[in-house]
């Protein structure tokens, strides 16, 4: 009697739950992007000015800037612990869309980090005098946005998965792809507080975060062909 193969969504979840029980079994490198990005915007006040005026004005881009280094700084490990311990060479080997499993891997990589980060900067705003009804709509901005961080960045993970430097190039790859997204998540907070219309501004960021969708798990499993291939 045979056995029914798994279908893509059974692959695709099996690889989420695998990597979610894998992150939180590591729960130093689960951390260290948050501890990071909540560092970061505390040492901003005492770095540059405490004035309440100012940091109101800034926060939006200060939180959007230090989330996008928190991610930039978890992006490395992605791909890395299954290419060293030959997870990756099966992934490819096996039936199953590589695409899928990548875009799995990314899902997984933004609940861990992503979902967090969002979680966290309603408080870490109010520490820099955010308005109180700007904070859904930062929130609103990072929900969008960074899963277009993650998508990306799986590109430029799967490129330097093999390289023992990859942590650096992954930031000079991917850095001037992810201007886009801090310009119009920023944006929208910005023209919210001056009382104009910022919807337009959600609205390229979901374009973006459709492109990403459609484009990155492509686009990333050719990055891990070339890179276990060499």
């Amino acid at each position: 009697m045979s056995v029914a193969s798994p279908s893509l969504w059974q692959v695709f979840f099996a690889v989420v739950k695998r990597d979610l029980l894998l992150a939180f079994r590591r729960r130093q490198d689960l951390a260290n992007p948050l501890i990071f990005f909540v560092i970061v915007i505390s040492l901003f006040p005492l770095g540059v000015s405490p004035e309440s005026s100012f940091l109101a004005t800034a926060a939006a881009g200060v939180v959007w800037v230090a989330a996008l280094l928190a991610t930039l700084l978890s992006l490395d490990g992605m791909f890395r612990a299954d290419y060293e311990d030959g997870a990756l060479e099966q992934m490819l080997l096996t039936p199953q869309p590589l695409f899928l499993l990548v875009l799995g891997k990314v899902l997984a990589h933004w609940l861990v980090t992503g979902l967090p980060l969002i979680l966290l900067s309603p408080i870490l705003a109010i520490m820099l005098h955010l308005d109180e009804s700007l904070l859904t709509i930062l929130a609103l901005t990072l929900l969008v946005g960074t899963p277009v961080l993650s998508l990306v960045g799986a590109i430029g993970a799967a490129l330097t998965v093999g390289l023992r430097v990859g942590g650096v190039l992954i930031s000079l790859l991917i850095l001037p792809l992810y201007i886009p997204v801090l310009i119009f998540g920023t944006g929208a907070v910005q023209a919210a507080a001056a009382g104009s219309e910022y919807t337009g501004f959600l609205a390229i960021q979901g374009a973006i975060l459709m492109l990403a969708l459609a484009l990155a798990p492509f686009a990333a499993a050719a990055g891990l062909k070339i890179s276990v291939s060499n």
